[in-house]
Order: structure tokens, then C-alpha cells, then sequence
């Protein structure tokens, strides 16, 4: 399978909240003027998986100097740093029907690639209890329960050193 790792362009809006929408449930799922903010104002950690030109999967999350995910960074102007040290992760998302084909970790160690190559020290994010495991294959370990109440979900605090 020949699957393209790009970076987000704003044509892609459509797709993306559309995969948004099958990947997550409602309330947890980023909205379609959430993620046109974040192509607009993080499009270099913004990066799109595609197979046949259509796109199957994304990443996406802002530059901080938080070490954990705090629901503030999902709100406009909610404290994206360009300088930041570090790269969180809001989302990892893939099509159902091409999951556990390794295109989330395609993305995944894209990701983590690019911000080591900008200079960032960690990458931070939250997950659900049984995707603490997936998540430590990429060199993430688990610091506990996390403070975001996002979506009304028990989420686990994730850091990874570049």
C-alpha cells in the first residue's frame, strides 16, 4: 500500500472534519471551525495521510510549553507557541477501513520526525486507557490520569522525549 504523508493545505477541510466525524464520537471530536483554525494556524504540525490522492488519515496538534494536554490548547487562541518546546498531539486519525495497516504510525513517526527537526524536546498527548500501550511503542510513557475533562473522558497524560 502506498500511502503519502503530506502537510495539510486548507482545500482539505472537508475531508479531515469529515474523517473527524467517523473517528471520534461526537463529543470528543474536534469541530469543523476547530480544525480550519488549526490549519490555519499550526499547518506545520498538521500532516495528512493519503492513499490514491484521497485522504485516509491525519495529525494534527499544537506547539507549546506545556508537558501535558491542557483543554485550553483545543480553544482558539488557546496557546499555540511556534517556539514552543513542545509538540502535542490533539488527534491521530485513520478511516476505519484502513486501520491496522501501520498508517497511524506512518503519521505518528512522521510527526514526531518533523518536530524533532524543528527543535522541539517532548511530545505530549492524552489517551484513553486502552491506547496507553499503542502509544508507548513510540517511546511514550504514561504519567497518570490527566486534568482534561475534554469531552467528559477519563484521558492518560503521554510524554515522549525527541
Amino acid at each position: 500500500m502506498n500511502v503519502k504523508i503530506r502537510q495539510v493545505i486548507p482545500n482539505d477541510l472537508e475531508e479531515i472534519a469529515k474523517i473527524e466525524s467517523i473517528c471520534f464520537p461526537k463529543e470528543e471530536a474536534a469541530t469543523k471551525e476547530s480544525l480550519k483554525y488549526r490549519i490555519e494556524t499550526f499547518p506545520n504540525s498538521f500532516f495528512v495521510a493519503t492513499y490514491n490522492g484521497k485522504i485516509i488519515g491525519f495529525v494534527n496538534g499544537a506547539v507549546t510549553n506545556h508537558n501535558t494536554i491542557v483543554d485550553e490548547l483545543y480553544e482558539a487562541e488557546g496557546g499555540h507557541n511556534p517556539l514552543g518546546k513542545n509538540q502535542s498531539i490533539f488527534g491521530l486519525d485513520v478511516l476505519p477501513e484502513y486501520q491496522r495497516q501501520g498508517i497511524a504510525a506512518k503519521l505518528m513517526e512522521h510527526i514526531m520526525e518533523k518536530s524533532k527537526e524543528a527543535g522541539r524536546e517532548n511530545m505530549v498527548l492524552t489517551c484513553k486507557d486502552r491506547l496507553i500501550h499503542y502509544y508507548e511503542k513510540f517511546g511514550y510513557e504514561n504519567k497518570g490520569v490527566s486534568a482534561s475533562v475534554h469531552g467528559g473522558v477519563v484521558w492518560y497524560d503521554m510524554i515522549a522525549k525527541l
